[in-house]
């Protein structure tokens, strides 16, 4: 028993899963940064809140007393130092620092003089800005031992002995930031190995699906491409328009159409190529076997035919000839245009000239059956742009097929008519006319209307003219009834000088 065939590659699921996986990771670092960002947001938000007012409590408290200021006026670094020895002793990630109303930075027991790193002064906007809204609002201040980053604080203004500044407690100062560092470190390293194992879990589970349904409709059309390749052709894919690669799947439908009607065309070919080879080798059995008869007749009895008799089998042999070479050479005509092998070589002529000298070549057969045969144009010269020897070689075909079937007494019409851009030339006969239900059939190949019609043409000829109306990007037309006769009608563009 066969297996059955994978209609998705190794390599192909390969490089879904590899796609998949760096999704997953991506939007795991994603996850974990973001967390990490409004984790510490809302945790420096909820600590500013809470510790609004530490600055305006140390004021009330610590000022009132006692001044933050000697007498000469430096700082009271003994009062000063206790108060923020014992704040940061309650609080080692709170750094107190007393400003003056210009920002600079009056005294700090956290400030190395040695450090070179440290600032001499903060921005007083954000102070502003707090005080004036109360500590509602999350601002971030600047950090005198780091300036390069901002911090959370708490501030409030001061006024003792003349002398105005503010109190500026950072409330994650550098103790905080090493503590918080560590063990936010830690808590993401839990956090990401709990998440790798929970996504590692469900990304299975839901790689499988994703994957399943991602590729749904490329396993229906790899399945529906495979049945075709294998040989049913009448394999589509359904609903096209509703598929997730609705451009692969038109295009295959599309492809498989043109492929079946390609051939669908090829047995039509092949099936009509058959059957001009049959027809054909009739025509060409029936005048060779009258040349064959007569000719063994002349050998035979040459002796005792009569001149007249000699005569007469000799005019019977050589229209039989002339039959025959006709037959080859529209054989000929014919494969070369439908092998696409003649390429017209279009010139500016003159149509009426073209048709007097037809119409005047077939004076003669005409006036033989006792046929009416004239043109119709104006006075006027139609010049046309075209194959001057493929447009006769179509007229010389179109006007002997009337005058075939014209009963004697009948009239053939050559017209032609100026119609804005184009020359219409129409060939009209009354003759037998062709029933409704072969007009359609008319000009493809071997195609006659009455099967007695055989002795009379090999019905290549109106083949001939549809091709090379083709090769005049023109089409042909025809209007017949029975008994009333047909007009076979196409047009030529004018020539613009």
């Amino acid at each position: 028993m066969s297996k059955t065939p994978k209609t998705l590659t190794p390599k192909l699921v390969k490089k879904l899963w590899l796609a998949f996986i760096l999704l997953v990771v991506m939007m795991g670092v994603s996850y974990i940064g973001t967390t990490n960002y409004f984790a510490n947001k809302h945790n420096q938000e909820t600590t500013q809140r809470l510790n609004a007012d530490v600055a305006n409590h140390v004021i009330a408290e610590k000022f009132q007393n006692a001044s933050p200021f000697l007498e000469d006026g430096s700082v009271n670094k003994p009062l000063f130092g206790d108060l923020m020895h014992d704040m940061m002793a309650v609080n080692r990630g709170i750094e107190v620092y007393l400003l003056n109303d210009g920002g600079e930075i009056l005294y700090s027991v956290v400030l190395d003089p040695n450090d070179k790193d440290a600032t001499k002064s903060v921005s007083l906007a954000p102070i502003k800005s707090f005080i004036a809204d109360k500590g509602e609002k999350f601002i971030l201040g600047d950090d005198p031992r780091n300036p390069e980053e901002q911090k959370i604080f708490s501030a409030a203004p001061y006024s003792v002995d003349g002398r105005n500044g503010f109190v500026y407690i950072v409330l994650a100062g550098k103790k905080f930031q090493e503590v918080s560092s560590t063990l936010m470190g830690q808590y993401f390293a839990k956090l990401g190995l709990g998440a790798i194992s929970l996504t590692t879990v469900f990304a299975a589970l839901i790689g499988l699906l994703a994957i399943w349904f991602l590729t749904k409709n490329l396993r229906v059309i790899t399945s529906t491409v495979r049945r075709f390749s294998e040989g049913d052709l009448t394999a589509r894919i359904k609903n096209p328009e509703s598929s997730d690669i609705s451009i692969f799947a038109n295009s295959f439908n599309e492809m498989a159409d043109t492929i079946t009607g390609n051939i669908d065309k090829m047995k039509s070919v092949d099936l009509l190529r058959r059957e001009l080879i049959a027809n054909v080798s009739h025509d060409l059995r029936t005048p060779l076997a009258i040349l064959k008869g007569y000719i063994e007749t002349l050998q035979m009895k040459r002796d005792t035919l009569s001149e007249s008799e000699k005569q007469e089998y000799l005019q019977i042999t050589h229209d039989n000839v002339d039959k025959l070479s006709k037959l080859i050479n529209q054989l000929f005509e014919y494969s070369k245009l439908e092998a696409e092998q003649v390429t017209p070589v279009k010139e500016p002529f003159s149509i009426t000239e073209l048709s007097h000298d037809l119409i005047a070549k077939f004076k003669v057969l005409a006036e033989q059956k006792q046929i009416e045969l004239h043109i119709d144009n104006p006075k006027e010269n139609n010049m046309v742009f075209a194959d001057v020897s493929l447009v006769e070689r179509a007229l010389q075909n179109l006007i002997e097929n009337a005058i075939k079937y014209t009963e004697p007494k009948g009239k053939v019409t050559l017209s032609l008519h100026k119609k804005g851009k184009n020359v219409e030339i129409n060939i009209t006969d009354t003759g037998t006319g062709i029933p409704v239900n072969e007009q359609p059939f008319i000009f493809d190949r071997y195609k006659q209307v009455d099967e007695s019609a055989k002795k009379q043409g090999s019905g290549l000829g109106l083949a001939i003219v549809k091709k090379i109306m083709e090769l005049h990007d023109t089409t042909i037309t025809v209007l017949s009834k029975p008994k009333e006769g047909s007009s076979f009608i196409f047009n030529l563009p004018v020539y613009q000088v």
